[in-house]
């Protein structure tokens, strides 16, 4: 199966080398098998395969020897995980930002995808936050096999209906917050998705299983995406000097609008939009900044 990734430093755009991968990753192998087009491939709604995948692809190019979390929780597919990374690397360039780089990850699950791949992309330092004691521990347990603990540490959020408040605080210097937002409001809404994307798959509904499997805290909140990403807003608001850009990626491009509104009330004094391509999903991120043109200079002297 082909990414289609179209940031230029993705190392996914191509269909994925299954026999490098399992050479890599010998768990691999035994998932990997020869389709009707004699192309080597895997079942993408088998959520074990999917899962092995990723880890075969963080072995290989991200030289994270070791993921593994328990099956429940979310698996998030690489590419377009490592694709959010290589964008905030271009808005740094942008903004002059080349030292003492530290990335605060809202919502970093069990799996510590976005802090493993910024350490290994470019060296950044990070924050990585979540409100689900398992998740934590289940990071930590990563963090301390790839021998990371200078580079990533965690910070709980002891109430999951806030984003920022309490590990976001006036004294912080956060270069960038990243943030992939839960998406459904409620559960209905992620069964309603799932048989959806089984049938795109050609495979049974009645199973019910997630090809990237999940929890609760991971895919909804209540309200959904919007109600998630104005809190978001609202609460970077409070914290205007404590990160130069807060983003967050946005996947219903409806609730672009409604951000510019509100962060135009707010104070920002950028806002962008970037856009993202993975395969047949599009998505975009949304970068803001309340920070004055005086202040963004005298960043890197504080």
């Amino acid at each position: 199966m082909k990414p289609k990734v179209v940031h230029k430093k993705n190392k996914h755009s191509e269909d994925y080398n299954f026999e490098t991968l399992a050479t890599v990753h010998p768990k691999l192998e035994s998932f990997v098998f020869t389709n009707a087009n004699n192309k080597k491939t895997i079942d993408f709604a088998n959520p074990k395969a999917v899962k092995t995948l990723n880890a075969a692809l963080l072995h290989t190019h991200y030289d994270v020897s070791f993921w593994d979390f328990p099956d429940h929780f979310l698996c998030p597919p690489i590419p377009g995980r490592v694709d959010y990374i290589h964008h905030l690397s271009d808005l740094l360039q942008r903004s002059q930002l080349d030292k003492d780089i530290t990335i605060m990850d809202i919502g970093t699950g069990a799996n510590c995808i976005y802090p493993l791949l910024g350490t290994s992309s470019y060296d950044w330092n990070f924050i990585a936050v979540d409100s689900n004691d398992d998740a934590i521990k289940s990071a930590q347990n990563i963090i301390n096999k790839n021998n990371l603990q200078n580079k990533i540490k965690l910070k709980k959020q002891t109430d999951d209906t806030h984003v920022l408040q309490d590990v976001l605080n006036e004294n912080d210097k956060v270069t960038i917050t990243m943030c992939n937002p839960p998406f459904f409001k409620n559960e209905a809404d992620a069964i309603k998705a799932t048989t959806s994307k089984l049938k795109g798959l050609g495979k049974p509904t009645d199973q019910m299983v997630r090809n990237f499997a999940g929890q609760a805290h991971e895919l909804w909140y209540k309200g959904g995406e919007k109600a998630f990403l104005h809190t978001y807003l609202y609460e970077s608001s409070l914290q205007k000097t404590s990160s130069f850009w807060y983003t967050s990626l946005v996947s219903n491009k409806d609730n672009i609008k409604t951000m510019n509104q509100s962060l135009k009330k707010l104070g920002a004094t950028s806002v962008m939009t970037i856009a993202m391509n993975i395969g047949n999903k599009k998505s975009r991120i949304v970068a803001w900044t309340f920070l004055n043109e005086e202040q963004k200079q005298n960043w890197n002297k504080k």
